[in-house]
């Protein structure tokens, strides 16, 4: 059975519309939904043993790692950010690449993140610390 959407049209200072949406846009925003949940996932569970990496994880990527087109999420402002970790591939991709870490794999850029994490704790993140700086895995 196909279901069909159709649009109302409504006034300007109502406090909200019915907006159509195509089946394409449905898939790809279930798509997105799906990659951000399986990304968060991973995410959680490989930094179990560091909360706050979690909480950089969300603010830097908001659990993404790959885009509904296959690519490899970047950063807004600095594209060689690159990846969930937002790991800069202008400072950091010869030495991922000297460890054998491939940073557009998303367990290379945790692997990264991680080795980061060991050598400078949060400073590689500063950027971000706004976002993740007052959280409870902040404080612990």
């Amino acid at each position: 059975m196909a279901v069909t959407a159709s649009t109302v049209e409504v006034q300007e200072t109502a406090y909200g519309h019915i907006a159509s949406q195509n089946e394409a846009e449905i898939e790809a925003e279930v798509t997105t939904n799906n990659l951000a949940m399986n990304t968060e996932a991973i995410v959680r569970s490989y930094f179990s043993d560091i909360p706050i990496m979690i909480e950089v994880a969300r603010c830097e990527s908001d659990f993404r790692h790959q885009l509904t087109d296959g690519t490899i999420l970047i950063g807004r402002v600095d594209p060689a950010d690159t990846g969930v970790m937002q790991i800069n591939k202008r400072y950091h991709e010869a030495t991922a690449t000297a460890m054998q870490i491939n940073l557009d794999d998303i367990y290379g850029n945790l692997a990264y993140a991680r080795h980061l994490y060991e050598k400078q704790g949060t400073r590689p993140w500063n950027a971000s610390m706004p976002c993740w700086g007052n959280t409870l895995a902040a404080n612990i």
